[in-house]
């Protein structure tokens, strides 16, 4: 294929991922987005495939058949409730990608540069995989924290920020060895002082702020793809890297601003708790004692509203409970309630978690809104169920100002007539806080497994 036709399929393709990214931003829109990626992706690959630099056709094909292989079975197999989980372990092949592509790229014969381009070369290649290398062990050890196979809380080191500096400036001093004289050793050394920081990093990180890791990482897998452009010479993938590195990066600035937290404070804070742990007490320890209802009691509740706010949390995904929600949404819509959903942005363990469970379930988009749509309305709200949602409706972000999450954005569904909040135990969320709303006067507490309570509200509420 001649290299302008190659240049022409490069540009559509570029265009078709940023009509993707444009599509992916909305839920009605989700679905054209994810098409325009997909042929775009498509285009991308064969385009490459049929460049004059590309060769040994056998590898080629049998590489992109063992991947899409693998590809089809993790789409089939995995459930949208491990979506964070296969997300990360993503990340990290994009990182390993680079590494090997930097690596690679100094062991061939024929990758000759002189003069400043030498330089240049130099620099993209350690960039790329030093960046790669912490995208990479970064990525598994969220898969693991994610996963369930690595504990949530934030591993604190004695002087941990000075052992990253010492991380980063090795890194450095290699990257000086690996100019001028472009041999492995240096870059090995790079890569594994690298792989190290990238597992000190996500393993100071807390499951508090683990959708914020997940999108974190979701930019240095951007910027280790588009290192491994200019490595590669390939256009296109910077291009796309920087895309993916962007936008990630500006998803990272807006979840770390629904958190009232800084991007520097959710790299080297370290907050959080164990996931389940008992909550911690403190002065502003919460008085008064816990209202819990049955499920029955909770349908009877639900019959008499006119107004209903659903707030979803990560219980609903573990417990997939967002199929009988739909059944009893669309009861109470039928019965003339208005029935919405408010998401946090922070909600789950996954930018849009909430939505893409919700969208599985059918429930319509038109009723699913972000917090700062739906806040205001709760006063005016009959009914506000939280389903396995805890620090995202803690009101100690804003009455206890010695909380660890104060000044956090919270969905203030304490302000509506009844609040019913869905939980197996009276366990802290990943804050590792207690939780003032469980108190509340006009709050009831509906314990046990989301789908088991909501499959009996939903036979109740049949039946009556």
């Amino acid at each position: 294929m001649p290299e302008t036709l190659i240049t022409v399929a490069y540009l559509v393709a570029g265009v078709l991922f940023i009509l993707s990214l444009s599509g992916l931003s909305a839920q009605a829109t989700a679905a054209r987005g994810n098409l325009y990626g997909i042929i775009g992706m498509a285009i991308a690959a064969v385009a490459t495939a049929l460049s004059p630099r590309a060769g040994g056709y056998p590898v080629l094909a049998g590489a992109m058949a063992v991947g899409s292989a693998i590809g089809a079975v993790l789409a089939a197999r995995v459930e949208m409730t491990s979506m964070p989980q296969l997300v990360a372990i993503l990340h990290s092949f994009v990182g390993a990608a680079a590494v090997l592509v930097g690596l690679g790229g100094t062991l061939d014969p024929n990758a000759v540069h002189t003069g400043v381009e030498a330089t240049i070369h130099q620099i993209e290649t350690f960039v790329g995989v030093f960046v790669g290398a912490v995208t990479f062990t970064g990525s598994v050890v969220a898969f693991g924290k994610l996963q369930g196979l690595i504990g949530s809380k934030p591993l604190l080191l004695p002087a941990r920020h000075l052992l990253n500096i010492g991380l980063v400036v090795a890194c450095v001093w290699f990257g000086s060895q690996f100019l001028g004289h472009p041999t492995l050793g240096p870059l090995l050394w790079t890569t594994l002082l690298a792989g190290i920081l990238g597992v000190h990093l996500v393993m100071a990180i807390g499951g508090a702020d683990m959708p914020v890791v997940v999108s974190m990482l979701n930019s240095y897998s951007g910027w280790a793809a588009a290192a491994a452009g200019f490595m590669l010479s390939n256009d296109l993938l910077i291009i796309t890297g920087a895309l993916v590195g962007s936008s990630g990066a500006i998803l990272s600035y807006i979840m770390c601003k629904a958190m009232n937290r800084s991007f520097l404070s959710v790299i080297f804070g370290g907050f959080g708790a164990e996931e389940g742990a008992a909550p911690a007490k403190g002065a502003g320890e919460p008085q008064g004692e816990v209202k819990s209802v049955t499920a029955k009691e909770t349908a009877d509740i639900l019959q008499e509203a006119k107004s209903v706010v659903i707030v979803p949390g990560y219980g609903m995904a573990v417990a997939q409970a967002q199929y009988p929600l739909y059944e009893v949404t669309k009861i109470l819509r039928d019965k003339g309630a208005n029935v919405r959903f408010a998401i946090h942005p922070v909600a789950g363990r996954l930018p849009g978690h909430m939505n893409v469970l919700l969208a599985e379930a059918k429930v319509p988009y038109d009723i699913v809104l972000e917090m700062d749509e739906i806040n205001d309305d709760f006063p005016d709200t009959d009914v506000s169920m939280v389903i396995g949602a805890n620090d995202i409706v803690n009101p100690g972000a804003q009455e206890d100002p010695s909380s660890p999450i104060a000044g956090m954005p919270v969905l203030e569904v304490w302000k509506a007539k009844t609040s019913i909040v869905m939980k197996r135990s009276m366990a802290s969320g990943y804050a590792g806080v207690d939780n003032p709303l469980f108190y509340k006067e006009n709050n009831r507490m509906l314990f046990g497994d989301a789908k088991k309570m909501l499959d009996e509200v939903l036979a109740a509420l049949r039946a009556g």
